[in-house]
Order: structure tokens, then C-alpha cells, then sequence
């Protein structure tokens, strides 16, 4: 997973029950909502906890998502999810992730890309809309 960004996380989650379908597999469905744990504790490692976005009227809806699935986890797996900026522009942001097994195994990978909007649901040019948050978040990535 390659990035121009210097910035990277890495977060930890154990399968929970729940998350496992009937074959005791997790849920193919889950791994996105790993990725949202990965890119907000990514903004939170970066100083830029994600209510800050809102505070200041800015939304990132998820206007594109893919997911490569190479191998399964099971109940109470260990999975590190690491996530990384791949591409960042006044008006969207790209983020790449890797689920990866205790054994280091890569479980799957894929990338979520959002649109900056306002709270209308508009897109916006952060650096016309929030040119300050714009470097908040520019001088964090590098």
C-alpha cells in the first residue's frame, strides 16, 4: 500500500462475536466498518479528531469504496488495521487500508475516497471554505 503521506496508523480491534456469520467467518460487510475505525483513529492520531470536521460544518461522505478480500478471520482474531492517505486535494481525500492478522497475514485491503461537503451536503473546496483546517490537515499528512 503505497502513500506520498508520511502520516500512517495502525489500530487493533479483536472479532467480536457479533461480527462473525454463521460460518464463523467475519462478516464481509464488517471490514468497512473497520475501515472507519482505522481513518478515525488516523485524524484522531493527527491531532484532527473528526468532530472537529463537524464543528466547523465540514463532512466527509464516502463517495467511492472497494474492498480485495485474501483470507478470513474468525472469532476472537486479533486484526490491525492499518490506514494511510493515499491522495489528498482541496476537495477530496483517499484513504488505503490493510486488515492484517496477528500472524501478519493480509486479510484484506482496500480504500474508501470522500468528498469534502458542507453541512448542506454540498461539495466544497476546503481551501476556499476552511482554508485554516486546510492547513491543519496538510501540515499533518507531511
Amino acid at each position: 500500500m503505497d502513500s506520498e503521506f508520511s502520516v500512517e496508523n495502525s489500530t487493533q480491534i479483536r472479532v467480536r462475536y457479533e461480527e462473525t456469520d454463521q460460518m464463523g467467518f467475519v462478516y464481509y460487510g464488517n471490514h468497512f466498518t473497520w475501515f472507519e475505525v482505522g481513518r478515525t483513529e488516523l485524524f484522531r492520531s493527527m491531532g484532527l479528531p473528526y468532530t472537529m470536521f463537524e464543528a466547523r460544518g465540514i463532512m466527509l461522505p464516502v463517495a467511492e469504496a472497494e474492498c480485495k478480500y485474501k483470507s478470513s478471520a474468525r472469532y476472537d482474531d486479533l486484526v490491525t488495521i492499518r490506514t494511510v492517505i493515499t491522495k489528498l486535494t482541496p476537495v477530496r481525500i483517499v484513504f488505503g487500508y490493510q486488515l492484517i492478522s496477528e500472524e501478519g497475514r493480509i486479510l484484506a485491503y482496500g480504500s474508501t475516497t470522500h468528498a469534502f461537503v458542507n453541512s448542506s451536503g454540498r461539495p466544497v473546496n476546503i481551501t476556499k471554505s476552511d482554508l485554516e483546517l486546510w492547513k491543519l490537515i496538510t501540515s499533518s499528512v507531511e
